[in-house]
């Protein structure tokens, strides 16, 4: 008994090290960057973050290999759950106007090893997208020369049978990769002029491609004789939608710029919903047009749209088109590229990460070894990977960080602390004040009084119903019913996928699946419902908690399931390196860990119990702000 005493406190202080939370500043508003960008500008940066990658990498892939002409009810379905998606990273933007990500996010609720596997699958997120947006750029590039730039590369190199590598080595991708990094290590001064020249050109090109194609629109094209609406059926559909998702992953660059808005409480959720819609009309727009111009399974996934035209004799609109593609790939080339050392940054800042990576150049203020490495690392993917292996790999680590997003509203809305609170200097006593106006004068009994609960406390309307749930301490039924919740998604998810093949079950046991499932399901919903949440009037909240995160859990996760097992492979191999980098060397240098104190010994028992395990935390003075406002103010 007494050797056991100290070994179980010491996996209690080893799992509260693993679900610290990043303390910053209680006032979130207050910052070193120039709060200039407006509604229009935030919008204007989400449509360019998406406009690009849906267009013009994706149709061709997804119409081709995946759904046919029902490429449309695919990108219908992505639209969906990303705009669940975006509802949460609204709020999340709206209630912590700093600049930050689903790294930061996780970090402030959910505690710093989800952050770090979060962080770590982002950083993937930007190498790969920008290795997507490389190998797409030379593909319309070649298309414009009529392809000799390939012919030329394979009548001296030669073609390649080697799994997920590319048939030929693409030397035009790769160069201009490397050519994209020297122009953001520069910081050079016409990097914000280009994008918005590329972002105006590509605009225009896509409306040319709406009228264009409506003009040369044949309806046969979509008849039995060629293959149908939907050639691969359902499971088509789903699997098209779970590729085109990663179309719309651009919006969250507006939560990475929402400390430099005027008014991010209010231009951060307007700026997410319209350009959102704006880019999913477009997309389904442009995908009905492209199957009525040419049969689905003509199309030249690497050059789709340009291509179109092509066949169609229509040779200066598809010139039009390609030079409109290499516009919208260098804006999103450039995005990728000038975020992703900034979020290595922000990481290595953070401790989580090689310090090394925090180096800035003393005359640019650019994180150069940053740019040097992953840049570099880029241009070697760009030069031997094949590009519809990187899409589904992107798409992936996409819906994975989305979920993770939803799953941390569902924390926060119940945490008996707000948000404002959980980012700095914690107080029981103003915090129930501030939520309890009626009964601000008990604010030092409202933690024991049943007519005023706190977040993660039963609702006294059904005290009388749910007696069993009221002796719990606050949030830990609702800590139960989260994880419920994420479980029987995932069971529910994978009977629907696989249940009457992979699984082998026999009907009646298929049936008992779905049933048992969607029943947990629903209870822990109901679960979540009866416990009080944080309502706030002076800012943006994700309509309909628990269910709307919870839609859009079992909505990602039924489109993760969609994808190869060999995308899955690839993904788990590179968190368990992650793994081995967080165990090995961000653990111990996190500077949570460095402002730690030594008496702290509360578990994770509860949502209730961590924040209280913090408080001594953020009473010290935190200065990772201001290295994370160095990370993205440049």
């Amino acid at each position: 008994m007494a050797r056991g005493l100290p070994s179980t406190a010491s996996l209690a202080r080893f799992w509260q090290k693993l679900n610290r939370l990043k303390t910053l500043k209680e006032s979130t508003t207050e910052t070193s960057l120039q709060r200039h960008l407006t509604t229009l500008d935030l919008t204007l940066l989400g449509v360019g973050g998406m406009v690009g990658s849906g267009l013009y990498v994706l149709t061709g892939t997804v119409a081709k290999e995946m759904a046919g002409p029902a490429l449309l009810m695919s990108f219908c379905v992505a639209t969906l759950a990303s705009l669940l998606a975006a509802l949460c990273h609204t709020e999340f933007g709206a209630r912590v106007p700093r600049a930050g990500s689903a790294y930061l996010f996780t970090y402030v609720s959910m505690g710093e090893l989800w952050a770090f596997l979060i962080g770590w699958n982002v950083l993937l997120e930007y190498l790969v997208g920008g290795t997507v947006m490389a190998r797409a750029w030379s593909g319309y590039l070649d298309a414009i020369f009529s392809h000799r730039i390939r012919s030329f590369t394979v009548a001296h190199v030669g073609i390649w049978q080697v799994p997920f590598l590319a048939q030929y080595p693409d030397f035009l991708a790769s160069g201009i990769t490397l050519l994209a990094s020297a122009l953001i290590s520069c910081r050079c001064r016409i990097y914000s002029w280009l994008n918005h020249i590329f972002l105006a050109v590509s605009l225009l090109v896509i409306l040319f491609i709406i009228i264009l194609g409506f003009v040369l629109a044949r309806p046969h094209n979509w008849s039995t004789e060629e293959g149908g609406f939907a050639p691969f059926g359902f499971s088509g559909v789903m699997a098209g939608a779970a590729t085109c998702f990663y179309a719309f992953v651009g919006f969250d660059i507006i939560a990475v710029s929402c400390e430099e808005a005027q008014n991010p409480k209010r231009a951060v959720p307007m700026a997410i919903t319209i350009s959102l819609g704006l880019v999913a009309g477009g997309y389904i727009l442009v995908s009905i047009v492209l199957t009525l111009i040419v049969p689905w399974h003509s199309l030249d996934p690497d050059s789709a749209l340009a291509d179109a035209f092509y066949q169609r004799g229509y040779n200066w609109a598809g010139l039009i088109v390609a030079a409109g593609s290499v516009c919208a790939m260098n804006t999103l080339l450039l995005n990728d590229l000038f975020y992703l050392p900034r979020m290595v940054h922000a990481m290595a800042a953070d401790g989580l990460f090689f310090q090394v990576f925090t180096y800035m150049h003393p005359q640019t203020q650019v994180p150069m070894v940053s740019i040097l490495v992953f840049g570099v690392l880029m241009a070697f993917l760009a030069l031997l990977l094949d590009l519809q292996a990187l899409v589904h790999f992107l798409s992936l680590g996409t819906l994975l960080d989305y979920t993770f997003v939803a799953t941390s509203i569902i924390v926060l809305r119940f945490q008996k602390t707000p948000p404002s609170s959980s980012l700095g200097p914690v107080s029981p006593g103003p915090v129930a004040e501030g939520y309890e106006d009626s009964s601000g004068h008990r604010r030092l009994e409202d933690t024991e009084q049943p007519s005023a609960p706190e977040p993660g406390q039963l609702r006294p309307a059904l005290r009388p119903f749910l007696g069993f749930m009221s002796g719990c301490r606050p949030g830990v039924a609702v800590a139960w019913a989260l994880c419920v919740l994420v479980v029987s998604a995932i069971i529910l998810d994978c009977g629907l996928i696989f249940g009457d093949s992979a699984l082998h079950l026999p009907p009646w046991g298929h049936t008992l699946l779905l049933l048992l499932s969607s029943v947990l399901f629903l209870l822990s919903l109901l679960v979540l419902g009866a416990h009080q949440q944080q309502h706030r009037e002076d800012t943006f909240q994700v309509p309909m908690v628990p269910l709307t995160p919870a839609l859009s859990i079992l909505l990602n996760v039924f489109l993760m399931l969609q994808l190869s097992y060999l995308t899955w492979l690839r993904l788990s191999v590179w968190l368990l390196i992650g793994l081995v980098v967080y165990f090995g060397y961000g653990i111990r240098h996190s500077k949570e860990n460095q402002q730690e104190l030594p008496g702290l010994t509360a578990t994770q028992g509860s949502l209730e119990e961590t924040v209280q395990a913090l408080q001594p935390l953020n009473q010290a003075p935190a200065q990772e702000p201001s290295q994370m406002e160095q990370a993205t103010s440049l």
